[in-house]
């Protein structure tokens, strides 16, 4: 009798290991079919709180992050910050000559205080991660100390497959600069899970409040991965796009994110189309259907 109930708990074990399986094998194949026939490369990188729950399309390949990097810059300042290197509170100066150089690129900053403003580095950081600001950005990478600063420390928190060589001055001046600035989608999930799981202090409780508060009030890509999730959802993500050249072609239209389940459990995501001939809606499309269908798997 204690054979046979044991045999019985074991084959149950084995039908739910194998059930579970097949789920993540059809949540995979949903997303293919998803990518299927667009004229894009996509990556995708899906990681629930299972060992067994990873998905990766296209995980390793190199593709260009826009201004996905700017959570990877905003860690480095805050490392600096928690090091007393810099403060949240002190006030940071940006002239109006700085803003000037500027005028062609996206900056809400900019476009608040075109004569230049006192404001302090939180502000910064703000605007630099919720509203993807490139003035805040090119601000804080020269507080730092540079890209090189920042790749450094993103590669010392173990993230290997990730180059981060130019400012956003510099990036969006040509456009195969943007190729240089990439990133794996497993990648850049595993620096979401470094930074959710906070594991070891590596930012104080303060600092890693204040960047997951940032993210999940970030204000652009709100068709990407929040696109078809119940509008409560709560996501902490940062968004990135390259706007297209003269052939019709996107460098990148990105999202990555942590997605927040109503049981309380939550999952990875990342999303880069890149080098893609779709338009605008069907790329954000692609991110905001893949996200649904993850979504749908990890809250069954």
């Amino acid at each position: 009798m204690i054979k046979k109930i044991t045999f019985t708990f074991l084959f149950g074990l084995f039908v739910l290991a194998k059930v579970e399986a097949q789920d993540i094998n059809t949540l995979k194949q949903a997303i293919n079919e998803v990518i299927d026939g667009k004229s894009a490369t996509v990556g995708v990188a899906i990681w629930g709180n299972k060992p067994e729950d990873k998905i990766s399309v296209n995980g390793s390949k190199h593709l260009p992050m826009q201004s996905v990097y700017k959570f990877h810059l905003a860690l480095a300042v805050l490392h600096q910050v928690d090091q007393g290197k810099l403060s949240l509170d002190q006030e940071i100066s940006i002239d109006k000559s700085f803003m000037e150089t500027y005028q062609h690129l996206w900056s809400p900053l900019r476009k608040k205080f075109p004569d230049g403003v006192e404001i302090s580095l939180a502000e910064v950081v703000r605007y630099t991660v919720a509203w993807s600001d490139n003035v805040g950005c090119d601000v804080l990478f020269e507080l730092v100390g540079g890209t090189e600063v920042v790749h450094d420390y993103i590669h010392s928190l173990g993230v290997k497959d990730i180059a981060i060589k130019y400012p956003e001055i510099v990036m969006q001046d040509k456009w195969h600069i943007q190729y240089e600035n990439w990133t794996t989608v497993d990648a850049a999930n595993q620096l979401l899970q470094i930074f959710h799981e906070n594991k070891g202090n590596t930012w104080s409780d303060e600092s890693h409040q204040f960047l997951l508060q940032i993210l999940k009030d970030t204000q652009t890509g709100k068709k990407r991965i929040r696109g078809f999730l119940p509008a409560s959802t709560v996501v902490a993500h940062k968004t990135g796009y390259s706007g297209k050249n003269e052939e019709g072609l996107s460098g990148a239209v990105n999202n990555i994110g942590i997605v927040f389940l109503p049981d309380g459990t939550y999952f990875y995501i990342s999303v880069f189309v890149s080098d893609s001939m779709e338009t605008d809606d069907t790329n954000q499309e692609i991110i905001a259907r893949i996200a649904k269908l993850a979504w749908d798997y990890f809250n069954d």
